[in-house]
């Protein structure tokens, strides 16, 4: 299962892959093929999905019974989603993975194509879809959720910068110069900054709180007055040219800023609540064989 899981919401789509790799694994081999050998003893590979189908044998089928159920019931009830539910479903998954190019690494890492996710989300949101309904947030729920957490709503003190980062103090100085003498900072975080993940954005690295930048770079950047350019800054990752784009005052948290974001939460975690009773009820509404 991938390993770096930050949402718990995704916990049944993953689940449902991990358990169809291993059902692709134990059915891919022709089973007098070998799988290891020792000292030219084989393990075969019958005797590798013999151990695979005891181990997950009985969790692989039943994901793909509650899947099937899922499916049989989004017919009945006519329900059914779109291309563009997946695409957001997607894009929230891969924004808690850090962005699309850490989500596709760790997709590669665990060998799980992206057809296979947008598969599981497509069952996971026909299985909101036919619990939603059942589901209420009230008024009162959220206000309560609002104040037992609102120090997480807080907006404290935020700094927006682009960077230039050099490997050494020489290039850096350098760099600096030719932004003294009037050379556009974008281009030049293009043409030298070391860090490829935003060089090419003109070094932007969007808003950012106290605690979330080495030391030495926050400290520069809070000290800046909006479109001033320090001079390079040492970290462990170099020699940092920072530019201050952008500030945002520290400011307490209204019920009405968050109030939609609440709902969406509560109701996020009432489904997770709800699925576990909802699946064992549909299923009971069904002729289940197993043969396992």
């Amino acid at each position: 299962m991938i390993s770096i899981m930050k949402n718990n919401k995704f916990l049944m789509i993953f689940t449902a892959v991990f358990l169809g790799l291993l059902l692709i694994f134990a059915t891919a081999f022709n089973k007098t093929e070998t799988a290891a050998s020792i000292d030219g003893e084989k393990i075969t590979k019958d005797e590798l999905n013999t151990k695979l189908a005891e181990m997950y044998g009985a969790d692989i089928l039943d994901t793909l019974i509650t899947n099937k159920v899922i499916e049989m019931e989004a017919s009945k009830e006519k329900v059914k989603v779109t291309g563009n539910e997946i695409d957001e479903e997607l894009t929230k998954l891969q924004e808690s993975y850090g962005g699309e190019e850490a989500f596709a690494s760790a997709l590669e890492q665990n060998q799980v194509s992206m057809d296979r996710i947008r598969e599981d989300i497509e069952i996971y949101l026909l299985a909101e879809k036919l619990i939603g309904p059942s589901i209420d947030v009230t008024e009162e729920e959220m206000k309560t959720y609002f104040e037992e957490n609102k120090d997480s709503f807080d907006q404290e003190e935020q700094v927006k910068t682009s960077h230039i980062l050099a490997e050494d103090e020489a290039t850096a100085k350098k760099v600096k110069k030719e932004i003294d003498n009037g050379n556009d900072f974008a281009e030049l975080a293009k043409e030298y900054s070391t860090d490829s993940s935003n060089a090419d954005n003109g070094g932007d690295l969007g808003f950012f709180g106290k605690g979330e930048m080495a030391e030495e770079f926050e400290k520069a950047a809070f000290a800046l007055e909006i479109d001033a350019i320090s001079e390079p800054v040492k970290t462990e990752f170099g020699y940092h040219i920072i530019m201050l784009v952008d500030k945002k005052a520290a400011k307490a948290a209204e019920f009405v800023d968050h109030k939609e974001e609440i709902k969406d939460l509560l109701f996020d975690q009432k489904i997770q609540a709800a699925y576990p009773n909802w699946l064992e009820e549909k299923k009971a509404e069904y002729e289940i064989k197993s043969y396992l």
